[in-house]
């Protein structure tokens, strides 16, 4: 099968899937699952007008990757004020939190599904001069069409699993995969070994270039070490009791933490640990399962203070892990103690100053564990599994200069690899993509100079 071949066929079964996916997303709708009021922007059905002007489309699919774009959008504003720039999601909790952290306008819509009639939808409303695609968001319909528009595309922080190089390396597979890469201007990958894994897959070698991992500029968003006043009060619940997070943690994780926390009551009868669920829905399920198991608990959705009696605080709420990260000295980062699971990003604990420790299941966040460690050895702990964890915890929590230690090296490490890397995208993003579909920026407004025919109009 060649790459028309394969195009043709993707094209002909997302056509016919069209129906069936409206209906899902109809019955998501009735379950609360998906926004009741936008969620037909995932057909292309705009909720607001297209801007005049020059429009920069991001895209991220859920709020790790969302977050990673916010200072690159920082700085295109910046340097390009008269850029107008459009982010979209596909999450529901990445909606909720980035409409509300992204800059004073920008617009923040739900990205189409990968269906034609919802893509020609999108595309035809917005009509995006160029647009940057963060981490692996690799959808056939949505890049060739937006390429067959003229659009300049990007992928930065573009990673790919291996269980996704796995399937994208089979034969039926490899010719469409390596005609959506052809369409990109420029891929900025993590590290050397997504660059490869690209390159094998038909990427072009010369749009690949290196800029850093962007998870680790997070720390350069909201940089104030000060937390709100809400937190604050939180804070003030936490102060007598010897506190310990575990943030982003899926089910079955819960059970290990339970375990830890029964552990570390024998020798600390005031300790305190906060779950953070990767998914806060599941807030009244973990509750559930940690009541039946004789702990006390209390739940942040439900204003429930922390008194001397709680064991556990549930923050089951969206959008308030950074902060939460400021207050909590000890920060065990979830989605690897299990197997299956490929861990979470490091980077915004270690920026906060926690003592950072993650499980042995971490996937590509490898290299960033990796890279820490190479900066500051004491700068995040990889564990083994329960009993590494909890051996560590307890030796945190016995020593004040050593968490101090651990807290500072995680700082230092994380703002150490951070440093740069946004000038670095922006000099990419500049040179591959935004001189490319808007000219060089010749006027103060960052708009091409009067007569520069690279500028191409953004509104039929």
């Amino acid at each position: 099968m060649n790459g028309w071949s394969g195009i043709c066929l993707y094209r002909a079964v997302t056509w016919a899937a069209s129906p069936l996916l409206a209906l899902h997303f109809h019955f998501r709708r009735l379950r609360g699952l998906e926004h009741a009021l936008r969620w037909r922007e995932r057909f292309g059905s705009a909720s607001l007008p297209r801007p005049p002007g020059p429009l920069l489309w991001f895209h991220a699919v859920s709020l790790g990757e969302g977050m990673a774009a916010i200072p690159v959008i920082e700085q295109c504003i910046k340097m390009r004020p008269c850029l107008r720039i459009l982010m979209t999601t596909s999450t529901v909790t990445a909606f909720s939190v980035l409409q509300d952290k992204l800059p004073n306008g920008v617009i923040c819509q739900f990205a189409p599904v990968d269906t034609p009639p919802a893509v020609d939808a999108f595309l035809k409303h917005w009509h995006p001069d160029a647009a940057i695609f963060m981490e692996s968001e690799l959808w056939p319909n949505l890049l060739l069409a937006a390429s067959k528009k003229g659009m300049v595309l990007a992928l930065l922080n573009a990673r790919m699993s291996f269980k996704s190089f796995k399937h994208w390396s089979t034969v039926p597979a490899r010719t469409l995969i390596a005609a959506i890469l052809s369409r990109f201007s420029l891929i900025a990958p993590q590290n050397t070994i997504q660059a490869v894994h690209f390159q094998l897959l038909g990427a072009p070698p010369f749009i690949i270039n290196f800029s850093g991992n962007l998870k680790y500029a997070l720390s350069t968003v909201n940089k104030s070490m000060n937390v709100n006043l809400v937190m604050e009060e939180l804070a003030v619940q936490l102060s007598d009791r010897e506190v310990w997070m575990a943030s982003s943690t899926h089910k079955g994780e819960e059970e290990v933490m339970s375990w830890i926390h029964k552990q570390l009551k024998k020798t600390h009868p005031r300790v305190l640990t906060i779950i953070v669920p990767r998914h806060p829905q599941r807030g009244n399920e973990i509750t559930q399962v940690l009541r039946k198991q004789g702990m006390c608990v209390a739940r942040r959705s439900q204003n429930e203070k922390i008194i001397p009696e709680i064991d556990f605080y549930i923050v089951d709420t969206v959008g308030e892990l950074k902060d939460l990260y400021k207050i909590s000295p000890i920060a065990v980062v979830g989605g690897s103690f299990l197997p299956g699971l490929a861990g979470h990003n490091i980077a915004e604990a270690a920026a906060a100053g926690c003592a950072v420790l993650t499980g042995p299941y971490i996937g590509h966040f490898a290299q960033m564990v990796a890279e820490m460690q190479r900066l500051v050895p004491l700068s995040v702990k990889q564990v083994s599994g329960k009993w590494e964890l909890l051996t560590v915890l307890q030796d945190l929590l016995d020593n004040v200069k050593f968490l101090e230690a651990c807290r500072q090296a995680a700082r230092h490490a994380s703002l150490t690899a951070a440093t740069g890397v946004i000038h670095r995208v922006w000099h990419l993003l500049d040179t591959f993509v935004l001189t490319k579909a808007f000219g060089k920026a010749a006027t103060p407004c960052g708009l091409p100079g009067e007569g520069d025919g690279s500028f191409h109009s953004s509104v039929n």
